[in-house]
């Protein structure tokens, strides 16, 4: 029995008959996301998530739980507790900002199956559901210019939808998103992207990423290292007005 789906027809005024025609289903596929541990498809869980008003990890956060590997579920745990998250990345968008075919691309090369890296990029935009939730968490990022400046094989297409979808999200009230620019030199970031997470009991977990398995930091001392090159990382990068600009700019320099 899926309660969080039932509580939430409940508020809404629905019934298994009336979400199952806004979702286009049969009536008894509907029943069983309410009464079973059933979990719709992709295509179909943002939609009844949009049709009840709520997060589709708060639905079916089993969804994600299987889909994200399992190193990497704790972070996502603290990910979607946290009150603020501040993060720098060297090479990569961030996972939170990405699209599609961008989190495709990260995982080209990769000892995937086509179905398996689907699922994987599948989880990492389920992650993003928190930036548009009710309340949602305080993102404040900062990234090398090299990342709006590198395709996949020349893909343009791929890299000005990212760059468009980066610059919409950088309007977002709860997002600041930074850029630094390349003709800074050498700065702290060069050694490498890293996750800072306040959370609601005032604690700070750090999550740190490397070419292989990431980790978790949670000790003062290492946690002050971290704090101190996110200051000066932070100081290096452009103003929130300029880093707009020149991600627009990238944008349409992918065109």
């Amino acid at each position: 029995m899926n309660r969080a789906v039932q509580a939430a027809m409940a508020e809404r005024g629905h019934t298994a008959d009336s979400l199952a025609a806004q979702i286009g289903v049969d009536p008894k596929t509907a029943a069983k996301w309410a009464s079973t541990e059933r979990i719709p498809q992709t295509r179909h869980r943002a939609r009844v998530a949009e049709v009840l008003g709520r997060d589709v990890d708060d639905l079916w956060p089993e969804a994600l739980k299987r889909r994200t590997p399992v190193w990497f579920r704790h972070w996502a745990e603290l990910e979607r507790e946290a009150l603020a998250l501040r993060w720098f990345e060297l090479t990569w968008i961030p996972g939170l900002l990405q699209t599609k075919a961008y989190a495709l691309a990260t995982l080209v090369g990769e000892a995937f199956t086509p179905a398996e890296a689907d699922n994987l990029a599948e989880a990492r935009l389920s992650r993003q559901a928190i930036l548009r939730r009710e309340r949602p968490p305080l993102l404040i990022a900062v990234i090398d210019e090299g990342v709006l400046r590198r395709a996949l094989g020349g893909d343009r297409a791929m890299m000005r939808e990212q760059c468009e979808k980066l610059a919409e999200q950088a309007t977002l009230p709860n997002v600041s998103l930074f850029v630094v620019p390349s003709d800074v030199g050498m700065y702290p970031g060069l050694g490498g992207p890293f996750t800072i997470a306040e959370m609601p009991d005032g604690a700070r977990v750090a999550h740190v990423d490397s070419q292989a398995q990431s980790q978790l930091i949670d000790k003062t001392a290492d946690l002050a290292r971290l704090e101190r090159r996110w200051e000066r990382i932070r100081d290096a990068a452009l103003s929130r007005a300029q880093s707009l600009n020149l991600i627009r700019e990238a944008a349409a320099s992918w065109t």
